[in-house]
């Protein structure tokens, strides 16, 4: 029994925030099934974070206690390879998909690619550390990986409908590698004294401008009904 709640506590967040992101589909929602698609790439995306991060170790090695190396460690070994891992699936398999037909489908897909991501690795992480760590990880490492997907598919829709260059989906990347960086590199210099609290800011930096990208891709929906952007009568 025990055992169950504590898989029901570490699905919970990333299913929860995967429903909400569908929710504020206001115009033209996607397939279920092609959620879950998108979901199940999440998933694959572990393994393929567990297979470049395997072939890194073997080459690189990072001194705990090193301001500079942790920052390596932090930006490109873990941000980089886990964002690029949700990245390949979102821009090379979802984006190229009929019904990525709005800007705010970018923030769709990716979100739901993160939150399968976010929920396999939510599992291990709560299986290892025992309810606790699972509690804790639902209101801070669940929530700041949906953060950098509603950043990276922002970016990834305004590269598609805006801009309409490829090159541009680069953007995507590069802004959720940066905040998914700074966010695990104040957690990982926790030993200098208050910088922990330096991860909650940029958590909470990151929620008000995924509120803001999620406004503005609902804003820029050509499914949108004409009244939506009229203001309230006075």
């Amino acid at each position: 029994m025990h055992a169950l709640i504590l898989l029901a506590i570490a699905l919970a967040p990333g299913v929860a925030i995967g429903v909400y992101i569908y929710l504020k589909d206001h115009h033209e929602r996607e397939p279920i099934g092609l959620l879950l698609r998108a979901f199940l790439f999440g998933l694959l995306s572990v393994i393929v974070t567990f297979i470049l991060s395997g072939i890194i170790d073997l080459f690189v090695s990072i001194d705990k206690n090193s301001l500079s190396e942790q920052a390596v460690h932090a930006f490109l070994i873990v941000a980089l390879v886990e964002e690029f891992s949700k990245f390949i699936f979102v821009r090379g398999i979802l984006y190229n998909n009929i019904h990525f037909n709005e800007p705010f489908d970018g923030i769709v897909y990716s979100v739901l690619v993160s939150m399968g991501f976010a929920t396999l690795e939510n599992v291990l992480y709560a299986f290892d550390g025992g309810m606790g760590t699972a509690i804790m990880r639902m209101f801070t490492a669940v929530p700041a990986h949906a953060t950098f997907a509603v950043l990276m598919g922002y970016y990834l829709g305004k590269a598609k409908f805006e801009h309409k260059k490829s090159y541009y989906a680069l953007h995507a990347l590069g802004v959720a590698t940066l905040f998914h960086g700074a966010y695990d590199y104040f957690l990982f210099i926790s030993w200098v004294p208050g910088i922990v609290l330096g991860a909650l800011a940029s958590l909470v930096v990151g929620l008000w401008l995924s509120k803001k990208a999620i406004r503005i891709h609902q804003l820029a929906s050509p499914f949108k009904n004409p009244v939506d952007t009229q203001p309230p009568a006075a």
